[in-house]
């Protein structure tokens, strides 16, 4: 009789066991913190394939007045697209130790358009430097200068626009941060045929072309990497 009932007891603990595990199979998919990572990097790292040219690159941006001018008023700018360039090696488009580091963190291609400001005086160049994953951008990020009078991203320049004089040697200002699985850089400079100056000493200028920048650059930014809903299976590629 004891017998029986440990042989009993033992295969309704098996059965349970059972059950338990057809339960977990049953239930949604659980990922952890670094599966999570990897599928948002994949979702967002591939916009820049799927996305229209011309939803990456808004035709106008709206920014704010940079705060250092000391205007009360709170001033929405905006800038407009003059054109966008055709997608090149990250080598090519940008200068050779910016261009080192990108190809060191697995670069794939950089994206750029060029704006100018609603008064046309200065013309921005907003580069999308496209990373493997958000750990090689954040790595790229770390070796680069937030902001640099030193290049960066290669200025493109447009026939016909007030970018039309934006080369290389008219870049005053650059900088670069990194976002998901991006490096988003911009190059500013003059909308006229002024040679490149040291506008640190003017605190105007350089506020205004920082401004400039970062507004282009952040509407880009949010383009393509507006957060993703947290993975959830099924539905979920891998599930």
């Amino acid at each position: 009789m004891a017998a029986a009932v440990t042989v009993l007891v033992l295969g309704v603990a098996g059965l349970g066991v059972s059950l338990a595990g057809m339960a977990r199979q049953l239930l949604p998919r659980q990922f952890t913190a670094s599966q999570q990572r990897q599928i948002a990097d994949w979702e967002i790292g591939g916009r820049w394939r799927t996305s229209q040219a011309e939803a990456i690159f808004p035709a106008t941006v709206t920014y704010s007045r940079p705060t250092a001018l000391d205007d009360p008023s709170q001033v929405t700018l905006t800038a407009r697209r003059l054109g966008i360039a055709r997608q090149a090696s990250c080598a090519a488009a940008a200068d050779a130790a910016v261009a080192a580091v990108l190809t060191r963190n697995g670069c794939a291609a950089m994206l750029r358009a060029t704006y100018v400001d609603g008064t046309g005086s200065y013309v921005v160049t907003v580069g999308v430097g496209v990373m493997p994953g958000s750990a090689q951008a954040a790595a790229a990020d770390r070796e680069l200068p937030p902001v640099s009078r030193d290049p960066g991203v290669h200025a493109v320049r447009f026939a016909g626009t007030p970018a039309a004089w934006f080369t290389n040697s008219r870049r005053q200002l650059s900088a670069s941060v990194a976002a998901g699985t991006y490096v988003f850089f911009y190059t500013i400079g003059y909308a006229d045929d002024r040679p490149r100056v040291p506008v640190a000493a003017d605190s105007y200028a350089d506020a205004e072309m920082t401004s400039l920048g970062r507004g282009v650059a952040r509407a880009v930014d949010l383009a393509l990497t507006l957060p993703v809903p947290a993975p959830h299976c099924p539905g979920t590629a891998g599930c």
